[in-house]
């Protein structure tokens, strides 16, 4: 039987690997203690980090910088703390929402705790086209950092082909479809660029953000219904670029058309509007909720009890036995949820008992269900760490952004994909 052995460099990749997720999820550590968290030698760990500092891949700080309450700085190496870069913004991060586009310059070392929904620093309205997004990108981009930039990386909803970067489906977002989302962004930038679907990035951000937290199946709820799961540390991939369209699982009885085409998907319930229009049948038209802020205030107000509540009980439970259905298929016991419903505590807990009398490990065991803040921008900057800075092995040099995206052979001025 032939066997491939393992060349020097190869392990050498596969240590460098090591020490950096080691580090994204045991950040202002010692290069003794990552020795040790890996089960590596000292001298190996040390050879590797020197060669990430060097990268600027790593930064070196001291004490009472990586943690301002250790006391004064100490000198010299033996008292100088690891953590991933900090200082120097490496990877343009965009969120292209159904909506809304949002975009921040980071760091490699992008704190899980200032990743969230305060984490981006322009935005614009998503449109209608791939023309009106790239020239907003473009102006956008304009007023971002732009020298010592390593790559693009963009979380965008629907069935994503990663690997060949591309949107094989979205349905709220149809122009996608036939996009090419990275010559765009290469036409505003000359750097690597990734795909990422947009819930699977959430997995990757809570993932970052909560070390500890090696299974779970994270459900989103917004425009749409989304999720993905984390099976021992890993997100979970199938065969298929689709998984976790738990939006678009079959409700009994559901006679609304959702924008995939059929008719009775949870999302046309338990989505944003969904959810409003499922109150708003409870209620009539005499009582009817104006818009999402309302129902918000009303339900912090009087939970589940009122006239209100009664539609929404019956789309959480829909939802609900969804995703019981998806922790028994995956073999989980966590549900994390994000999204608009945790603007909604009383929902949140009405859905969580759900989720756990439905779930099959509840019967003799523990399910758990539980809010959690969308940590999307982490998310992004663990898949460019993933999938590009320790794939490459070197960061890419840095590219001048370009001025114009009107040229001939602009993407702009093409549907298909290239």
């Amino acid at each position: 039987m032939y066997r491939r052995t393992a060349t020097q460099s190869t392990v050498r990749r596969l240590n460098e690997r090591a020490v950096v997720r080691f580090l994204q999820t045991a950040s202002n550590t010692t290069r003794a203690r990552c020795a040790k968290g890996l089960g590596i030698s000292q001298p190996t760990a040390g050879k590797i980090v020197d060669d990430l500092v060097a990268r600027k891949v790593v930064e070196e700080v001291a004490p009472a910088e990586a943690n301002p309450m250790d006391g004064p700085r100490r000198m010299g190496r033996p008292g100088e703390m690891l953590r991933l870069d900090q200082s120097q913004p490496r990877y343009v991060l965009i969120h292209l929402g159904v909506r809304e586009t949002r975009m921040v310059v980071a760091p490699v070392g992008l704190r899980p705790d200032v990743s969230g929904e305060g984490a981006w620093a322009e935005s614009f309205p998503t449109g209608s086209s791939p023309t009106s997004w790239g020239e907003n990108l473009l102006a956008a981009a304009s007023r971002l950092p732009r020298r010592g930039l390593w790559g693009t990386v963009v979380s965008v909803p629907g069935v994503v082909d990663e690997a060949a970067a591309r949107v094989v489906f979205s349905p709220n977002l149809h122009w996608t479809e036939s996009t090419d989302i990275c010559a765009i962004c290469r036409g505003v930038w000359r750097l690597p660029t990734l795909l990422v679907q947009e819930i699977r990035a959430l997995a990757l951000g809570h993932r970052m953000a909560e070390p500890a937290a090696d299974d779970f199946l994270l459900v989103d709820f917004g425009t749409g219904v989304g999720a993905a799961a984390v099976i021992r540390g890993q997100l979970y991939s199938g065969a298929l670029p689709l998984s976790g369209e738990l939006g678009h699982t079959p409700v009994p009885g559901n006679s609304r058309r959702c924008g995939c085409g059929a008719i009775g998907c949870l999302e046309t319930v338990v989505s944003r509007n969904g959810l409003l229009q499922s109150v708003n049948e409870s209620l009539g038209p005499q009582l009817a909720v104006e818009n999402w802020q309302t129902l918000t205030s009303q339900v912090r107000a009087h939970g589940l009890s009122n006239s209100a509540g009664a539609g929404l009980r019956g789309a959480l439970d829909a939802a609900a036995g969804a995703i019981a259905g998806a922790l028994n298929v995956l073999g989980l016991q966590r549900a994390v949820i994000t999204g608009s419903l945790t603007e909604m505590p009383a929902a949140i807990e009405y859905l969580s008992q759900a989720v756990v009398r439905g779930a099959m490990w509840g019967r003799f065991g523990q399910v758990f269900c539980s809010a959690a803040p969308r940590r999307r921008a982490a998310g992004l900057m663990a898949a460019a760490i993933d999938r590009q800075l320790l794939d490459d092995g070197q960061p890419p040099s840095s590219m001048k952004i370009v001025s114009s995206v009107r040229s001939s052979n602009s993407p702009l001025t093409r549907s298909s994909h290239g």
